[in-house]
């Protein structure tokens, strides 16, 4: 624990430290290119990664790193995964709701995650035992039943197919639902003001630092099978603020007409 101490401040620090750099870019005008992938990547991504996994190796020249630009790996001991701008298409449209992730893992397992608002300037940290927002302890709202429940996805889009039909069935039995944030729901989700978040074709980079930060403030989050996010898992995410409404979330999206 003294050592996650130690590295929760570096890792604070390291995200409030590429808050100017994005800001600067934000708004500003951008040359917007695709990856193989389709996705969208601005010279902000690859300027925020290079900084923070410059920053990581000056100071653990040991740890491996993973990040969505520059690639690498996850290592058998310590390793930093990082994602300098989640919510790029966010944030090429002016839209604020895009943050920088960052987590440490040891045996491929999430340790410590951050995740960090530059524009709004919130910042959520957790180490699976405790969640804070601002520096303050969060928790998620304690939600059981579906049928009370605020859900969030950060598009419809993310969905085809079956997995369209299983997030409809969930859906329709919620309270309310709403669109768009990437990494701000799970952040809305450990503070409570929204209760289930699913999700599918995420990335390593886009789930590790969330882990510890769901699971600090007493929420859950695996993938549709209910297996813990690790390498190689399939993309698709369920967060809740319970284990009750987790398990009913699990049913609805794994039910068979």
């Amino acid at each position: 624990m003294e050592y996650l101490s130690t590295t929760r401040e570096f890792a604070v620090d390291l995200a409030r430290s590429v808050r100017p750099l994005l800001r600067q870019h934000f708004r500003a005008p951008l040359d917007v290119m695709l990856k193989e992938d389709l996705s969208p990547v601005t010279i902000a991504d690859r300027e925020v990664e290079t900084v923070l996994r410059a920053a990581i190796r000056d100071t653990f020249p040991e740890h491996a790193q993973l990040g969505e630009e520059l690639g690498g790996d996850i290592g058998e001991g310590w390793s930093w995964v990082v994602d300098p701008i989640d919510g790029t298409k966010s944030f090429i449209c002016g839209v604020p709701l895009f943050g920088t992730l960052i987590a440490l893992l040891h045996g491929g397992v999430p340790k410590l995650g951050v995740i960090d608002m530059p524009i709004l300037e919130e910042c959520w940290v957790g180490d699976s035992k405790a969640t804070t927002w601002n520096g303050k302890l969060v928790s998620t709202s304690g939600c059981e039943e579906i049928g009370r429940a605020r859900l969030f996805a950060t598009s419809p889009d993310i969905f085809a197919g079956a997995d369209q039909e299983a997030y409809e069935r969930v859906s329709s039995a919620v309270a309310l639902r709403r669109y768009g944030g990437d990494c701000y729901l799970y952040g809305l989700l450990a503070s409570g003001c929204c209760d289930l978040v699913i999700e599918a074709d995420l990335k390593l980079y886009d789930v590790m630092a969330l882990v510890p930060v769901v699971e600090g403030s007493g929420g859950v989050i695996t993938d549709w099978d209910g297996q813990a996010l690790r390498q190689g898992f399939d993309g698709r995410v369920v967060a809740a603020a319970t284990p009750a409404l987790h398990r009913t979330a699990l049913d609805l999206l794994n039910a068979r007409a």
